[in-house]
């Protein structure tokens, strides 16, 4: 069994100044970066960028040729690491992820990005859809306030009532140091 790094729309619009800013990208596109750092000395072909790139100008944000559309430097790819370009939610909707993933026998992911309620939830649910095993670490993960009428959502409620919803049924919620804990432990015995 293989397992590998989804990393979702980490660009530069999520961050301050960006056209869609979230609330704590830096620390969870920190996160990231250091689960992305393992991969690359545990797992390194199996790492997945995914970039969305906006279909639709009305989105506002995300625009082709902007600098918001690019991914952030915290986790920036290698020349050897796949992109994959999306223009709606799903990772995997009408994209080469699935067919990436199953080329390389892949059966497993640990999947971190943004935006927790909207893009990892989508991807989330559909990786499970297609037959994947997943662990999302929470903390490597942003989301922003959100309102409906006259309800306001802060961002952190935002983002635990979604990974809350994920946990157990669809995926493995964990954070950044249980994961690097675990998959320490997990070296340490097959050694």
């Amino acid at each position: 069994m293989s397992t590998a790094l989804i990393i979702v729309d980490i660009q530069n619009d999520y961050f301050p100044n960006g056209k869609m800013e979230l609330s704590n990208p830096v620390k969870a596109a920190s996160n990231a970066a250091k689960v992305l750092e393992w991969f690359r000395q545990n797992n390194k072909d199996n790492i997945f960028h995914v970039q969305h790139i906006a279909s639709n100008p009305g989105l506002g944000f995300f625009l082709p040729n902007t600098e918001g559309v690019q991914l952030n430097e915290t986790v920036l790819p290698l020349e050897h690491e796949s992109i994959i370009i999306k223009h709606a939610p799903n990772s995997f909707f009408k994209t080469e992820l699935e067919r990436k993933l199953r080329e390389k026998r892949v059966t497993k992911l640990v999947i971190v990005g943004m935006m927790t309620h909207m893009c990892i939830d989508a991807t989330v649910r559909g990786a499970v859809e297609l037959g994947f095993e997943t662990t999302l670490i929470e903390d490597a993960c942003a989301t922003r306030g959100l309102s409906y009428q006259d309800k306001v959502v802060p961002a952190e409620q935002v983002h635990f009532a979604f990974v809350s919803a994920l946990n157990g049924m669809y995926a493995n919620v964990i954070s950044t140091e249980d994961f690097l804990q675990q998959e320490a432990n997990t070296t340490l015995k097959n050694k």
